[in-house]
């Protein structure tokens, strides 16, 4: 028992040593790191406000670090956070994903893009060497589909 109570023999005076872990600090440094998660975790989205289209498809896995090529409604490109101007667009993935051309890049695009300006976006990744695109849409709930396609409100 770590702290019993001993009965007084004159003898020994020393206190008895205790041979538990003391999990206090360890519960403190736990705690710590819960809130610098909690605060740190939100920080490492990407947030490019963007109308996406809805799609029916189920969605893939994601991964680790996504590469998001993103085109606005005014048709600015946006590597991850960052403009990136279309005729730098080459270097600027070479650097993002350091020469890696394997890597996926989730493309992404508002609504109101004009299919032929998302094609030149596809054709320009495809000129730097990147083949593996993925189409990034939101996803479609089951009863909006059915509704839509049975054309009643």
């Amino acid at each position: 028992m770590a702290g019993g109570i001993r009965e007084s023999t004159g003898e020994d005076d020393d206190l008895q040593e205790t041979h538990e872990i003391n999990v206090t600090p360890f519960i403190d440094v736990m705690l710590v790191l819960l809130i610098i998660f909690m605060v740190a975790a939100p920080l490492a989205t990407v947030d490019v406000n963007v109308d996406l289209p809805a799609a029916a498809a189920t969605p893939a896995p994601r991964p680790d670090k996504p590469l998001y090529l993103t085109v606005k409604e005014d048709l600015t490109v946006l590597l991850g956070n960052d403009e990136v101007a279309r005729d730098t667009l080459s270097s600027a993935l070479d650097n993002f994903t350091g020469g890696d051309k394997e890597q996926r890049v989730f493309l992404r695009a508002d609504q109101a893009v004009d299919y032929g300006e998302l094609m030149n976006v596809m054709n320009l990744l495809r000129k730097a060497g990147y083949l593996k695109i993925a189409l990034v849409g939101l996803e479609m709930l089951p009863a909006a589909t059915t509704e839509s396609e049975t054309g009643s409100p």
